[in-house]
């Protein structure tokens, strides 16, 4: 593949880009190219809306009989909230149709781009397939694996402490950090904690759509993020502020007993009952598989104390970390990063691969893969 088709179609993700989340269905850009000029760019914006190749057909108007489409993803040829896009490039006239990557959805997987080339329209791909598949990390695994794409965000000290040893943590990082992990929740289908967060901190977990320096801002405020509290025997006070506020707040349980459910009579939060482990802890494994098959959840981001956030990665449910530095010290006495017991030797290191460390107004954000679990 040229260089010009590569240009192309990095386009087609970058527009893809724009948005925050798409969830249930993935981020997709499409780019129309005629005579070597972009005559039409779409993207898909969120469920039930026309996908991205609609959008560019639209926008490049007559001008797409004979053209070329590059779409971040293959085309889709199934009926679901909206008519298969094959079917509209076929109708549109595209001669030519350029795809980053296979779509993972067992509907589609090769068959949108055999509809395609049984129609006359040549096809060609994959191209900038690793480009590709980074836009869409979380519909990838709930495809293939049936679980959620889980990052875990931290806030810590330079020496690695998380709060005082009396629980005093405001604030860690700056303001500017703080406002960036905003743009975190946003990107995520779902915010997940612990029962001793709510407990000593009181978290509302929601996005503040003002803090958004994004057109999709307002669109936000309207698609909080599912709120998903683990807490094996409900001990989340009925007026939390997590239980405050417009959207879905969902609870991790084993099997609680009847007295302690009508304490959350009249309240919106659903309390979803999930297998358990020996001594009653929530089966992390299985609750995530509830969030990704139940709840259509692509990307869940853990924000969460030591215990629940060391527990998730040593489940090896976690594929990246996002820590944010404060360049201050809190001293041995304050509570550490993570909870991580059992390793004992340097050989039962959990290895992770940094990908990123950005300076944010003072403060370090650094993002790893975790790659040894």
């Amino acid at each position: 593949m040229d260089s010009t088709a590569q240009t192309f179609m990095q386009l087609a993700i970058d527009a893809a880009q724009r948005v925050y989340s798409t969830a249930p269905n993935p981020r997709v850009g499409c780019v129309i190219v005629r005579d070597g000029q972009v005559v039409g760019t779409g993207l898909h914006e969120k469920p039930g809306e026309h996908h991205a190749e609609v959008n560019a057909l639209l926008a490049a108007g007559e001008l797409a009989k004979g053209a070329t489409a590059y779409v971040s993803l293959e085309p889709c040829c199934h009926f679901g909230r909206t008519p298969p896009c094959t079917q509209a490039l076929i109708n549109a006239g595209i001669e030519k149709v350029v795809f980053a990557m296979f779509d993972p959805n067992p509907l589609v997987a090769g068959k949108g781009v055999q509809a395609l080339r049984d129609a006359g329209v040549k096809v060609e791909g994959p191209i900038l397939e690793d480009e590709a598949k980074a836009l869409n990390r979380g519909f990838i695994r709930r495809m293939t694996e049936g679980l959620p794409f889980v990052r875990c965000k931290m806030a810590m000290s330079l020496d690695g402490r998380t709060a005082m040893a009396s629980g005093e943590s405001q604030w860690i990082t700056g303001p500017q950090a703080r406002s960036d992990v905003q743009r975190l929740r946003a990107e995520s289908c779902a915010v997940v904690t612990g029962v001793n967060t709510i407990l000593s901190d009181d978290p509302a977990l929601n996005v503040r759509a003002e803090q958004l320096q994004h057109k999709e801002a307002q669109a936000i405020a309207e698609r909080q993020p599912y709120r998903v509290i683990f807490d094996s025997s409900l001990r989340t006070p009925p007026e939390s502020k997590v239980l405050q506020l417009p959207g879905d707040v969902l609870f991790m349980v084993g099997a609680p007993h009847s007295s302690q459910l009508q304490r959350f009579d009249g309240s919106a939060a659903k309390i979803l009952s999930v297998e358990t482990l020996p001594g009653g802890r929530v089966d992390l494994q299985a609750a995530m598989r509830v969030l990704a098959q139940d709840y259509s959840c692509n990307e869940v981001m853990v924000e969460a104390g030591p215990t629940l956030s060391g527990a998730m990665i040593q489940a090896g449910l976690v594929n990246e970390v996002i820590i944010y530095i404060g360049a201050k010290f809190l001293g041995s006495d304050a509570l550490p990063l993570l909870q991580l017991p059992g390793l004992q030797h340097m050989a039962d290191h959990i290895g992770l691969k940094i990908v990123d460390a950005t300076d944010i107004a003072g403060d370090c954000r650094i993002t790893a893969q975790v790659i040894n679990r």
